[in-house]
Parts: structure tokens; sequence; C-alpha cells
């Protein structure tokens, strides 16, 4: 890598790790809001459900403006929504201010991805390891945020965990507004054989939007589409509400002293494990494409995850050790198949639309995805905890069809 790749590698791998950071310590809040505010797993539920959509929604159109303006201050702009998200949820006061910063999170996080990927692409030569080195950061911050939040609960309440939270995003910006950075120099050598400088204008014209839609959705990325978006409401769905359904199976030796004693519990240490054990389940993922056609792999996954699903509810009822076991599983198994539709995303897809492709793939993740969140806490409030398990199974069993299917197209 030369100094460009390196400052384009140090930029989205820092801004990944946030994003990710942000992401999954919300649920690890929403077991003291639940509590504090007297709210509904319904009625939360909904609230992050649609800051969680924004994060997918917002996927599309940032991915236009990122192609028409760049990247380098798009992800500024995303990481100072991000910290100013946190900084209102610390003064939050009820549910009202939390929806407001939870959606303000949604809509900044979702300029991330197109815009970070897309830099990727055009301007680091060793795309590969730029594109390994990323997705490593984000598996750090999916693991190691939830981690620090649950541990500066240990000494202090939420709203100053919120607060401590917000300050990297800045520290940030002002790194990533310093860096030098040529947004084209990867495109630029492969189109002239030099490394001449250039920026967004320069990319070469391509199909309108909905021409690009139509030739998309017209070939088999629709099965592919349709199996994130069944992946996108199991992992939303079982992640959002996790930590308390972990609460209300186990207490692994409650707190005595701290300010954060009363609303913390220890079972968010198994929270934080299956997503630490995930960081594995994604190199092993990832290792497999190269080895199996991703399509199997796709099958084999969602049938683990049906399996997982319907398996849960008697493990918590079996004891710690057995809990522990199927939630490590969980977390490998839920991980692991990222980088199998990446992959798939890939092969479906024409490469002058890839970007496109990519902006639908986290629409379908995060934003179809996000009803998982509102789906689970309306069965969480008006039905059994099993109903919810049974309800993932299901998703996991649609998106094995489909798998099942383009497996039989491959």
């Amino acid at each position: 890598m030369d100094d460009n790749d390196r400052s384009v590698v140090g930029v989205v791998m820092l801004s990944h790790a946030l994003v990710h950071t942000y992401e999954l310590t919300i649920p690890i809040f929403m077991v003291v809001w639940l509590v504090e505010f007297s709210a509904t797993e319904a009625l939360l539920g909904v609230v992050v459900a649609v800051g969680y959509a924004l994060f997918g929604i917002g996927a599309l159109p940032s991915g236009v403006i990122s192609d028409k303006y760049g990247s380098q201050n798009l992800i500024a702009v995303c990481l100072v929504g991000m910290g100013l998200s946190f900084i209102i949820l610390s003064f939050a006061t009820n549910i009202l201010m939390i929806a407001v910063a939870v959606c303000l999170w949604g809509a900044a996080a979702s300029i991330y991805h197109p815009a970070g990927l897309s830099l990727i692409s055009t301007a680091v030569k060793d795309s590969g390891s730029g594109f390994a080195y990323h997705g490593m950061a984000g598996n750090a911050g999916i693991a190691l945020g939830p981690l620090c939040s649950v541990v500066l609960l240990w000494f202090t309440d939420w709203r100053a965990v919120s607060l401590v939270l917000a300050i990297p995003a800045f520290f940030a910006v002002v790194y990533i507004l310093r860096a030098d950075i040529d947004e084209m120099a990867a495109a630029n050598l492969a189109s002239d054989g030099s490394g001449g400088t250039g920026g967004p204008a320069d990319a070469p014209s391509s199909p309108s939007f909905f021409e690009s839609s139509k030739s998309l959705f017209l070939g088999g990325f629709a099965l592919v589409f349709l199996v994130i978006v069944f992946n996108g409401l199991y992992y939303r769905g079982i992640l959002t509400f996790l930590p308390e359904l972990l609460a209300d199976f186990v207490t692994i030796g409650g707190l005595e002293d701290g300010a954060g004693a009363e609303q913390f519990d220890g079972s968010d240490f198994i929270y934080v494990g299956i997503l630490m054990v995930g960081i594995l389940g994604q190199y092993v993922g990832g290792k497999a494409t190269d080895r199996i056609p991703v399509e199997r792999g796709l099958v084999a996954g969602y049938a683990c995850l049906v399996v997982i699903a319907l398996l849960y509810v008697p493990a918590a009822e079996s004891g710690l050790i057995f809990l522990v076991f199927v939630s490590l599983l969980l977390g490998f198994c839920l991980f692991a198949l990222q980088p199998m539709y990446q992959v798939a995303v890939a092969e479906y897809s024409p490469t002058d639309s890839r970007g496109l492709s990519y902006g639908y793939t986290y629409l379908a993740q995060f934003g179809v995805g996000a009803m998982g969140a509102a789906i689970v806490g309306i069965i969480l409030t008006y039905s059994v905890v099993a109903s919810v398990f049974f309800a993932l199974a299901a998703f996991a069993v649609v998106a094995s069809a489909f798998s099942v299917r383009l497996l039989m197209k491959r």
C-alpha cells in the first residue's frame, strides 16, 4: 500500500468501527430504557426500528450523493451526525427524545457504507486488502463497542456513557478532514495507467438509476435481495432485544456497588460474547466462499439459524452452560452469513451496477430488516418469549428457501 492507500484505509477503518459501535450499543441501553421510562417492548421496538430503518433507507440516496460529491466529506458529516445523536441521547428524559436521537443516528449512519465502500473501490489500489481491513474494523466495533459500554456501566449511568461515546466521533472528524486523500487514485490508475488525481466528476458515465435497477432485479439479484431482507429481519430482530431476553433468562452475579448497579445485568457479557465470536464467524464464512458455492453456504447457514432459534428457549431452561453454548453458536452462524451474501451480491450483479447493488443490499439488511425489531417488540409485549424464536425460525426458513432457489438457478 502507498501513502494514499494507507490514509484511506485509516479513515474507513476508524469510521466503520464507530458506526457499528453505536449501532450495537443501542440494544444495551434498551434494557435500561424499558425500566426507566416504563415503556413496553412494542413501543420501544417500533421507536428503535424507525431509527434502524433510516440506517438502511438512507443508503440509496447516500450512494448517489457520494458519486456526485465525493466520499471524504460525507463520511465526516456521518460522524458529526452520529456524535450529535449520542449527545442528544444523553439528555433524553422521555421516549420522544430517544426517538429523535435514534432517528438522527440512523439518518447519519446511513451515509457511511455507500461512501466508505465507494471510497475504497476508487481510491485504494490494493482494494482487496482495503476491504479486508475495513471488515476487520467493523467487526471490532461490533464486538468491542458494546463491551466498552457494558464496562462503563459498572461505574456510571447510561446517560454519562452515551456522552462519553459521542466524543470519539468528533476526534475522528478532525482526523478525516485533515487526511490527504486522492479519492480517484485507483480508478484513474485503472483507466489510464497513471496515478493522476481526480474526483467524482472524472468517473465515466453510467446507466441511469432506473435502468440499472431494472437490470438488477430482472436477474438473479432479485432472489439475493429477498434472502438479505429475511436475513435482516432475523439479524435485527434477535440482536435488538437479546440483552433483555438474556437478562430474563439468567443473571450472572449482579453488581452490588457502583452508580450503574441498579440498571446493569451481567448477562450483557453473554451478549458481548455473541458479538465477539461473530468475528470468527466472519472469518470462517469468508474463507468458505473460496471453497464452496456461495448458495450452498447460504442454505446451510440459514438451516443452522432455524435450529438455533428453535433450541434457544429449551437451552435457557436447561442451564447456563447450554445457554452460553447456543448463544455463541448463534453469534458464529449469524455473522458467518455476512461475507456469504456479500459475495452473492457480487456474483449476481453486473460490474457497472456494483455500487447500486450494495446500496440495495444495505436497504434490505438494515432498512427493511429493521422491521424485525418492531415485530419482536410486539411479540414480546403481547405473547410469550417462545413465540419470538418461532418467528425468527420462520424468517430463517424463508431465507433458506430463497437460497435453495438460487442454488437451483446456479
